[in-house]
């Protein structure tokens, strides 16, 4: 490049904003947070002044936060073990066994994660209110579960797929069931694709906002992205506050991602390549 930036440091630079761009936002929601609220609304000072805790102290003092992480916890939990569960054995007879149509079964099922939430959220929402369902657990459980379940035996048929075709034979010689060689031969071998769709999945309903929007009306069930949205009140918007959550809410995520981020990699290009 005459007269510009040498090559080897046009990628690095690339790099750099990206992740400026990508972080900045995150930086400023943390000093946010630890802004008091007679410095939030102005600039400079771009970093607080005088930090405090007070917005954090309120969020489980005056406010039902520590109710509504619980309520995230054991959804995203819960979802995570019935897509596991149903996922697996979906995908064991779809990549060992001769089932006629597995290819045609695959399509519809990658087709139906190209749906968009608010194309479903409408006749899931009949579903669950003709259930009585409204307003609990379980109704996030299940609509977190069904949007998750095309992604969850997509990973796994594709991770079952690269094990040995011997693995399956050498087990019905031995003996085993059908059942049998999945429960005691694929599935250990597969924990590496599980950990890879448990981590997506757990994401994914941590992190949902539209089905839980739609389907809870207290605290009883809400989570924390929807109680952050409705933080603002009538004549105020509690900006220290939101910031607080948003960081508490944050904190697993990048827990999860920067100690399991090969997992996620390997789950999302599993089979992608062959030879």
């Amino acid at each position: 490049m005459n007269g510009g930036l040498p090559r080897r440091l046009l990628l690095p630079l690339c790099v750099i904003l990206v992740l400026l761009w990508s972080l900045l936002p995150i930086l400023w929601q943390v000093t946010t947070s630890f802004k008091p609220n007679s410095e939030l609304l102005s600039l400079p000072p771009l970093m607080p002044a005088s930090p405090t805790f007070e917005h954090y102290r309120v969020l489980f003092d005056e406010q039902p936060f520590h109710h509504v992480l619980v309520n995230s916890t054991v959804v995203a939990f819960a979802t995570t073990l019935a897509a596991l569960g149903i996922g697996s054995l979906a995908a064991f007879p779809l990549a060992r066994l001769p089932i006629r149509g597995k290819g045609t079964f695959l399509g519809i099922v990658l087709g139906a994660s190209m749906f968009p939430a608010i194309v479903t959220v409408g006749p899931l929402f009949v579903i669950i209110r003709e259930l009585g369902l409204r307003d609990t657990w379980w109704a996030l459980v299940i609509s977190h579960t069904s949007f998750s379940l095309p992604l969850t035996i997509w990973i796994l048929t594709n991770f079952m797929r690269e094990l040995p075709e011997d693995l399956y034979r050498a087990s019905r010689i031995d003996g085993c069931t059908p059942w049998q060689s999945f429960y005691h031969v694929f599935l250990p071998l597969c924990r590496p694709g599980l950990a890879a769709a448990a981590i997506l999945v757990f994401l994914f309903s941590w992190t949902e906002f539209l089905f839980a929007l739609t389907f809870t009306a207290t605290e009883a069930s809400r989570t924390v992205p929807v109680a952050i949205a409705l933080f603002p009140g009538l004549h105020e918007i509690r900006w220290g506050e939101m910031a607080a959550a948003s960081v508490i809410v944050t904190i697993p995520v990048f827990l999860i991602v920067g100690a399991f981020h090969k997992h996620i990699v390997r789950g999302l290009t599993v089979g992608a390549v062959k030879g």
